[in-house]
Formats: C-alpha cells, sequence, structure tokens
C-alpha cells in the first residue's frame, strides 16, 4: 500500500532530535570521568552539573535531590523502595490500576486503587482508604497515562495524600515535554522523567525527589558503588546521554505542539466516522495520543495488518516483552469489551499531516476487510 513506514508509536519511543544527537557526538568526543578531579574530569563534571541544573529548572526540585539513573524504569523502582522504608518502618504501597508495567512489577504487596471509566483514578476512594489506614503509604500514580494518555488529576490527589501523611510518586514519563508542569506545582514528593520520551536517547533518566520534610531526602539506593550521586546511585554515569537528556528536555518543552493536537482530533474525528471509538475521549489527556478501538475487529490482526502496510503503531505498553497482549489498562478502565479490539496512534514530535491522512485512509480500508473476514 505504502512504500515508506510512518512511525506513529511516539508512546513507545520518540524519534531523536538532531540537536540531541549533535550535543551528544560533541561530548562523546571528549575524555574525562566526571569523578575525576584533573581539568578534563572536571570539564565533564561541569556538563553535566549544567544539565542537571537545566532539568531542575524545567521540572522543579533542587540539583541536590535530582538523581540520574538508567532510564524511567529504574528511577521509577529507586523512587519506590528508596522511599517506602524497611522493616516495621515500611509503608504500604498503594497503585493505580492503570499504571506503568515499571510499577505494576515491583515486587511488593500493593493496594490497587480503581479508575473510573475514563481512566481517572478515584479520588474518594483514595481519601476514603486514606481515613481508614494507621500508617500511611506511598502512593504512585502517572501523570499521563502510555496507553490513552489520561491525565490524573495529581495535584488534587497529592493534597489528599499529604493531609493523610502519605508520599506521592508520579511517573510523569509520557507528561515530560507534551505538558507543562513542575514537581512543586503538582505537589508530587517526587517524580521520574525518561528521555527517550522526549526525542532523546535510550537509556537515560531521573529521579526528582521534592526538598521538604515528608520526603527522606537521604534515599535507599538500590545497588551500591562508588558513592556517585551522593550514594544514592552507584555507577560511573552516561554523560553523553545525561547531555542527550538535557537538551531534549529543553526542545521538547519550548515546541509548540498546537498542530499536534490539531492532527490527534482531526485522526480521531475521521476514524469515528468508520465507527471507531477513543478510549478516554471525555478526560483531560495527552495532545498526541489516541486509544482507538473498534468492537468486534481483533487488535492483533489489525496491528499485523498495519504493520504490514508500513505503520507503526502499537496495542498497548511497549514494555510487556515486546508482546502484542489485552490490555490491563482498558480492563481496569472496565472497557474489557474493548481490551482486545483497541490500538495506540501516539503522535511524534516530527508529525506530517501527510502521514496522518495516509493513515486514516488506509485505517478505513483494513476495517472493511477485517469486519467483512
Amino acid at each position: 500500500m505504502i512504500r515508506q513506514s510512518i512511525y506513529l508509536d511516539a508512546n513507545a519511543s520518540e524519534p531523536m532530535r538532531s540537536s540531541v544527537i549533535s550535543a551528544m557526538v560533541d561530548i562523546m568526543q571528549q575524555t574525562g570521568n566526571p569523578t575525576s578531579v584533573h581539568q578534563m574530569g572536571r570539564k565533564i563534571y561541569n556538563q553535566m552539573e549544567d544539565a542537571r541544573e537545566t532539568l531542575v529548572e524545567l521540572f522543579g526540585g533542587s540539583v541536590q535531590n535530582c538523581i540520574f539513573t538508567s532510564g524511567g524504569t529504574e528511577a521509577d523502582v529507586l523512587a519506590v523502595h528508596g522511599q517506602i522504608g524497611e522493616g516495621n518502618q515500611q509503608r504500604p504501597f498503594w497503585v493505580g490500576a492503570t499504571e506503568h508495567p515499571a510499577i505494576m512489577q515491583i515486587d511488593l504487596s500493593k493496594k490497587i486503587l480503581p479508575v473510573t471509566r475514563q481512566g481517572i483514578v478515584d479520588l474518594n476512594f483514595l481519601e476514603d482508604a486514606l481515613k481508614k489506614t494507621s500508617i500511611p503509604p506511598l502512593v504512585c500514580l502517572m501523570l499521563a497515562n502510555n496507553e490513552t494518555g489520561v491525565l490524573h488529576p495529581i495535584q488534587q490527589a497529592a493534597k489528599i495524600c499529604h493531609d493523610y501523611g502519605a508520599i506521592l510518586h508520579v511517573d510523569a514519563a509520557q507528561a515530560a515535554g507534551r505538558i507543562m508542569f513542575n514537581l512543586e506545582d503538582i505537589g508530587a514528593d517526587s517524580l521520574i522523567l525518561s528521555a527517550h520520551k522526549m526525542g532523546g536517547p535510550k537509556g537515560v533518566g531521573a529521579l526528582l525527589l521534592a526538598g521538604h520534610e515528608r520526603n527522606a531526602k537521604k534515599i535507599n539506593p538500590l545497588f551500591s558503588g562508588g558513592g556517585q550521586e551522593q550514594g544514592r546511585r552507584g555507577g560511573t554515569l552516561a554523560v553523553p546521554a545525561i547531555i542527550g537528556l538535557m537538551t531534549a528536555a529543553k526542545e521538547a518543552c519550548k515546541e509548540d505542539r498546537s498542530n499536534i493536537l490539531k492532527l490527534r482530533n482531526y485522526l480521531e474525528k475521521e476514524v469515528k466516522k468508520y465507527g471507531a471509538v477513543i478510549c478516554g475521549e471525555e478526560a483531560e489527556r495527552l495532545d498526541n495520543t489516541s486509544s482507538i478501538a473498534y468492537a468486534g475487529v481483533s487488535a492483533q490482526k489489525l496491528f499485523m495488518a498495519l504493520d504490514m502496510a508500513g505503520f507503526c503503531v502499537s496495542t498497548g505498553s511497549a514494555c510487556f516483552s515486546g508482546k502484542l497482549s489485552r490490555s490491563p489498562v482498558l480492563s481496569a478502565m472496565g472497557l474489557e469489551e474493548l481490551a482486545d479490539c483497541t490500538i495506540r496512534v501516539s503522535l511524534p514530535w516530527n508529525i506530517q499531516q501527510k502521514d496522518v491522512e495516509t493513515f486514516i485512509h488506509v485505517y478505513g480500508q483494513l476495517i472493511q476487510k477485517l469486519k467483512d473476514s
């Protein structure tokens, strides 16, 4: 049908920005370990610390409480294990029902916080549950869901958590660079970033900790090393990747995203003409994300047909070991009947109108074919 692939899977990974590649190539040509005290080490160290300061300026927190990691998953796991405590002092672990596998698969006993049919966390349930608990929990919520783009009311959730002494950790991987926020304004105790969701390199992220008294600050490391990151995350830091993270974040945060929203809305309007429905449509969402369901048409069959036609989309999170599987997010939203019938289209930062138009045309053809088969 088409000869060249059209990439519509930005929530799995955004295309790398040219400015990021240039910045990373430049620092990769420099020699030196950031923990070395000679002039070449200091030069690398200073560039790394400039990147840390930039991230704090963009997303809040403090340079003392910005910890670089190997990506969003490690940052999430570090946030949970580092803040939940140990032994008799360990906090209960509560998570939203539509959380990312990075949180859901942490091997701890957990309470699941239900969401509405629009995918929004049930704040009444959260408050009622907090009233009944004797030990304030660590609560984990995504700022923006990776499958539907639905935004949780984080500010309200944070206030409820703090009224009862709970800690709120926020996975902001999908939201960073797509909506404006910072740690202090949303009221979170910690949040994580992931470079490749902003057009940066894969394999680098950050954990930002709020500096208020609720936060222990002396976060427990997952593994020891050479004392890097104030003893909270061992190992020589990947400075080129960190520079890539900072460069991507700066560019993403200053982008005008009005065209992406316009194209997302146009795409949804057109596919609904074929009979599709948009999961979470009535909720506040990311401007680039569409969870498109067609009852009775297998998402796996549609995915494979689109792939053969040259379109890169997904059937859910890219973090389920590359499998095509039933969406646990839609099941948690009470949309069991659509959990096997939904694809995710997430528009990248460099999307073109012609790509969206081509997708709409081919989608309509394939739906008719699969519906009649």
